[in-house]
């Protein structure tokens, strides 16, 4: 039924996909996944669970990974607006350590399709924000890991609203930057 937009970038596996709209006076309606269709643009994974957080204008959540039960994700914003981020966490990627981040919003629609050996994170930029995700894995808490978000060997660069205060959680303000990954890994 949908046809779908895909943006792709420099990171090999990243897409940003736009949903098609039907809009009219009372709303509008859109498909926000299809099997079939995120098939025919190359995306073929099983989904096993879906995730939604909210949170408030500042809050930072991320850089995040699962070590030893890798997910792909599709991340959406429900409410909201957020800037988007995934980090190449692949050994034998010609762009590892490399980031690429997208604002996703209630009003743009967009979907950001993160494979598997990437950390992710987002920066809510709005009031507030809803947050939704499919993920082709369980969540198993043991096997979290994370980036420092700040590391300035991947240099972010989160859009900083003048006045707002970051939010965090204390293990994320804790990470090790990408050297610390890249030792812990061998």
């Amino acid at each position: 039924m949908g046809q779908l937009q895909v943006e792709t970038c420099e990171i090999e596996g990243l897409k940003v996909i736009t949903p098609q709209v039907f809009g009219d006076s009372r709303g509008y309606f859109m498909e926000t996944y299809s099997k079939r269709d995120f098939q025919n643009i190359g995306i073929d994974v099983e989904f096993v669970q879906d995730n939604q957080s909210a949170s408030k204008r500042g809050v930072l959540r991320g850089l995040h990974f699962q070590k030893n039960f890798p997910q792909d994700k599709l991340v959406r914003v429900v409410n909201g607006e957020v800037f988007d981020v995934a980090v190449d966490l692949r050994k034998d990627s010609k762009t590892f350590g490399k980031w690429f981040g997208v604002t996703l919003s209630a009003e743009n629609k967009k979907q950001f399709f993160i494979p598997k050996g990437f950390a992710h994170g987002f920066l809510v930029l709005s009031d507030y924000a809803e947050f939704a995700y499919k993920c082709t894995d369980f969540y198993h808490p043991d096997d979290e890991g994370g980036l420092l978000w700040k590391d300035p060997e991947i240099g972010v660069e989160w859009p900083y609203q003048e006045g707002v205060e970051l939010i965090m959680s204390d293990k994320d303000q804790k990470w090790g930057g990408i050297k610390e990954y890249v030792i812990s890994a061998k």
